[in-house]
């Protein structure tokens, strides 16, 4: 029978007490980084790890982070969200709670039988972070009163719970200014995700913000919506095509997937991009860089979403009293060819078209 090694062993090889062994796997403070690296390589070398049954009876704690998202697999909700999105933003938050020691419990909501769902995963975690759309404000409401939860990009979360989000209104001013003011487009429309959808919402302001700004008519809707994917962007872009003899000189899209199937609809209707018509994305996914033209986005940080909402979440777990949180991490501007810039001047301006730095604010 092996024989297990223990908490004692790793503090008296590292030098430390047992209570630092504690902080340094449960990523907590109070120690320098050479004792913390002092700790892990005495950990390494003994082959122990803690004992999560152990750590939760200590602390009342499951060790155990919930993670909801809205339901993808039903063909009538698949077009709702981008898939693409959400599994960086699930990437991101496996990681941060697989750091501090815990396991993440993943559950997609639908309906009434996703907030009965919803329900059951708060019974069996520490806390819940929750992405824009899996559950009503209501709900959030309700079961907020018995965990803590963080809230990605969520308009019902501002005030009454931790809210992590991108800038999403700063990135779509951004690129629509860069339009503006780098190729003197006038005529400029904006392609949009879902109704109701905060992240589509907050890009349309931004949007209309660079067009106020720069003096230009304010359109009072988006032009037409695509649902944050491929299809729906062909979808839109084909209405569009269907219902306006004359385009807009471009077309801000609500995300990279949408712009991704619209630019399928432009090359069977012979329409060169962007001597005819310049494109743009939002989020910067990976295929962006590959298409052709290659598309000019926004990059927003969507693995970092997931990561710090999992560590907002564990801050609020070690002190349920601190004041509520919100974040809002910074995009950057991707310039390539579907804007009508050369791959010369695309790598200048998107090292230098940082749009924001990364800030926390406090709100009471």
């Amino acid at each position: 029978m092996l024989e297990k090694s223990t908490i004692y062993e790793v503090a008296r090889r590292s030098g430390v007490s047992t209570a630092t062994v504690s902080r340094v796997m449960r990523s907590g403070s109070g120690f320098s980084e050479p004792t913390r690296q002092r700790v892990l390589k005495a950990a390494g070398e003994l082959g122990w790890v803690p004992n999560g049954s152990a750590r939760g009876l200590a602390e009342r704690r499951a060790g155990i982070v919930g993670l909801l998202f809205p339901d993808l697999g039903k063909e009538a909700d698949a077009e709702n969200e981008s898939a693409l999105f959400l599994d960086q933003v699930i990437r991101g938050a496996e990681r941060a709670a697989t750091l501090a020691g815990d396991a993440v419990l993943i559950a997609a909501t639908s309906g009434a039988a996703g907030r009965e769902l919803a329900r059951s995963v708060a019974g069996k975690v520490d806390g819940l972070v929750v992405t824009a759309r899996s559950l009503s404000g209501p709900d959030l409401t309700a079961i907020g009163r018995s965990v803590p939860i963080v809230v990605i990009a969520s308009h019902t979360a501002r005030r009454k719970f931790d809210l992590v989000c991108s800038d999403n209104h700063g990135g779509a001013q951004a690129v629509t200014g860069h339009l503006i003011e780098v190729h003197d487009h006038r005529e400029l429309a904006f392609i949009a995700g879902p109704a109701g959808s905060p992240d589509s919402d907050q890009r349309f302001a931004g949007f209309c913000q660079a067009l106020r700004t720069a003096g230009l008519p304010v359109p009072a809707d988006p032009l037409a919506r695509g649902d944050f994917t491929e299809a729906g962007g062909e979808r839109a872009m084909r209405a569009v095509l269907n219902r306006d003899n004359r385009l807009p000189r471009g077309l801000v899209f609500g995300n990279d997937e949408m712009a991704i199937g619209a630019l399928s609809v432009l090359r069977e209707y012979r329409i060169r991009i962007p001597s005819e018509l310049a494109i743009t994305g939002f989020d910067d996914i990976a295929s962006a860089r590959h298409l052709v033209p290659s598309l000019t986005t926004v990059r927003q940080p969507m693995r970092e979403l997931g990561e710090a909402a999992v560590r907002m979440l564990l801050d609020r777990l070690r002190d349920p009293d601190s004041a509520r949180q919100t974040l809002v991490l910074p995009t950057s501007l991707s310039v390539r060819r579907s804007c009508g810039c050369t791959a010369r001047t695309s790598s200048a301006r998107t090292s230098s078209a940082r749009i924001n730095k990364t800030h926390s604010r406090r709100t009471s």
